[in-house]
């Protein structure tokens, strides 16, 4: 009967790329994570790689929310709701209303936006701290920044603006001696 280990084992060899290149990422260890599961090791009971429900409902709703005919079927909320104004005198009531259902629908969607953004952002993030690692040259302390206190990372803004500035001059002193 395999153990765990050989198990992991076995697993890490099959998923070898056709050029012979492992496809999953190396965990601390050594060892393959499995088919490019990296939280596999902090979250044991998501091995399945499929996105939690509340995920896939806040990328479905951020997608709908954002097509044009979401936002007409708002605008046709809005106007019917105006054009039924004279019917119910406009009162309390027909006020109430709509500021109850946008204070709802704002609520809401202030979370599921935060999240869709939460994610996006961290994607970003290990997208370019893999271009950073990758770069031959690249300052790859940098990798991480998004990890530094606000005192830090604003040091190192102001440090590579000024580094941005110099080499803005550098630029106009060889185009004035063309």
């Amino acid at each position: 009967m395999p153990t765990s280990a050989t198990a992991r084992r076995a697993s890490a060899n099959s998923h070898a790329a056709k050029n012979g290149k492992p496809n999953a990422p190396k965990r601390a260890n050594g060892d393959q994570a499995d088919c490019g599961h990296v939280a596999a090791a902090l979250s044991p009971a998501k091995r399945n790689g499929k996105p939690g429900l509340f995920t896939t409902f806040a990328q479905k709703t951020a997608h709908l929310t954002g097509r044009p005919a979401t936002f007409m079927l708002a605008t046709l909320v809005i106007v019917v709701w105006a054009v039924s104004g004279p019917l119910f005198g406009y009162s309390d009531t027909w006020q109430l209303v709509i500021n109850t259902g946008t204070t709802i629908v704002t609520f809401l969607m202030v979370f599921l936006i935060q999240h869709t953004q939460n994610r996006d952002s961290l994607a970003i993030q290990v997208k370019l701290d893999e271009l950073i690692i990758k770069l031959h040259g690249a300052g790859n302390e940098l990798a991480g920044a998004e990890d530094l206190c606000d005192e830090d990372l604003e040091a190192l803004h102001e440090t590579y603006r000024k580094r941005a500035a110099q080499a803005h001059d550098a630029l106009e002193k060889r185009r004035a001696a063309r």
